[in-house]
């Protein structure tokens, strides 16, 4: 398989094509494809008709999976349902209901599993049926951002530990969405302010809606510095707008990649996303 490579923005992000991941591919493919990964930080694959099982083995060349919490997900515990349709009914789920609020937390810029103690690595997600407008997925480097900060702001944040907290973000959207058993079962944790990906020495910072406040700081204080970061990475002209088209594959760098959801007409337009993630190797703070 010869693989093209065409640059989405000249500061990351690459569209991949001449290969089907949904067949096995030798490791030299996929070797090429990590490297990209790590360079690029957001892939893009065409007319990958995945299904559940395919992506699945695709996505564990990259490490373990993780499993999913639950919201409507109705494809086994490695797949997230990223989607406005219930799978027991195939009927689009009402927009003033319980779920579609909860997966609007989608819609702030965030970096998946965050929230976890160890998070993730990669995000894989799968266009099975797209609106035929909106619905669009956003993203935004923390290590392009990083790099424009000055030294000083730089030395700055090394040492910084953020608290990251699925219950706060989603407390963003409605502060009664999330019961106590369900907030308990997402406690918080600790996250390094500045990442370093092993195989470039690439830095970036690392922040997001999950991300709650900077350990030893005011909170007020904490919680500024971590908008602020947020807000420098996805100014306009540094974010690319992925337009999706049916069967594309879209994979993040979760350590240095935000990304947010966009709106669209949830009460006519079907879409159905199946995501899967790859897990981490360690925790960002060495005690989490």
């Amino acid at each position: 398989m010869a693989l093209s490579i065409r640059r989405l923005r000249d500061d990351f992000g690459a569209e991949i094509s001449g290969v089907d991941l949904t067949r096995p591919i030798d490791d030299a493919v996929f070797a090429a494809i990590r490297d990209a990964f790590d360079e690029y930080s957001v892939l893009v694959f065409p007319d990958q008709k995945f299904d559940d099982e395919s992506q699945i083995a695709f996505s564990r060349r990259f490490g373990p999976l993780e499993t999913t919490i639950s919201t409507n997900s109705g494809g086994g515990t490695h797949i997230a349902d990223i989607s406005n349709v219930d799978p027991k009914t195939n009927e689009i789920i009402p927009v003033d209901g319980w779920l579609s609020k909860y997966n609007s937390g989608n819609e702030m810029w965030h970096t998946d599993s965050s929230f976890k103690p160890v998070p993730a690595l990669a995000s894989l997600l799968s266009g099975r049926e797209v609106p035929p407008v909106g619905a669009e997925t956003e993203f935004a480097s923390m290590r392009i951002a990083y790099d424009d900060l000055s030294a000083a702001e730089q030395d700055r944040l090394e040492g910084l530990v953020a608290v990251h907290d699925f219950s706060y973000s989603r407390g963003l959207v409605d502060p009664k969405l999330m019961d106590e058993k369900q907030s308990a079962a997402v406690p918080p944790v600790r996250q390094a302010v500045v990442r370093t990906n092993p195989a470039n020495g690439r830095k970036a910072f690392y922040s997001g809606s999950h991300a709650r406040e900077i350990v030893g700081w005011p909170v007020e204080e904490g919680r500024a510095l971590l908008k602020d970061l947020v807000a420098r990475a996805v100014k306009p002209e540094r974010v690319y707008t992925h337009k999706w088209r049916q069967f594309d594959l879209v994979i993040w760098d979760n350590r240095c990649i935000l990304h947010r959801g966009r709106p669209w007409d949830k009460s006519r337009h079907r879409r159905v996303m199946h995501r899967t993630t790859v897990a981490g190797d360690v925790p960002t703070v060495p005690d989490q």
